[in-house]
């Protein structure tokens, strides 16, 4: 499967299990699929929700910043990429 990098994880919220992600170029919607890389993070997921500013949004588009909940623990400067094909 072909993959794009879209933005990078800008910090994580351990308690609660979100990362925040910065969308660098392109757009990512819930229903996509992600792939988190890192030096030691490397899982995939769907995204099932996002928001920004505490309020659900269907898409993000380059410059927005979003909160995902994420199954592993995700860390600053991993890349995120969407999964595509």
């Amino acid at each position: 499967m072909a993959e794009e990098e879209i933005g990078k994880i800008t910090h994580y919220f351990g308690k609660i299990g979100v990362a925040a992600i910065e969308i660098t170029s392109g757009t990512l919607a819930v229903g996509d699929t992600i792939h988190v890389v890192g030096h030691t993070s490397d899982f995939t997921m769907q995204v099932d929700s996002m928001q920004i500013e505490n309020a659900s949004v269907p898409e993000a588009t380059t410059g927005q910043a979003v909160g995902i909940k994420v199954p592993e623990h995700a860390r600053v400067h991993d890349a995120v990429f969407k999964v595509t094909g």
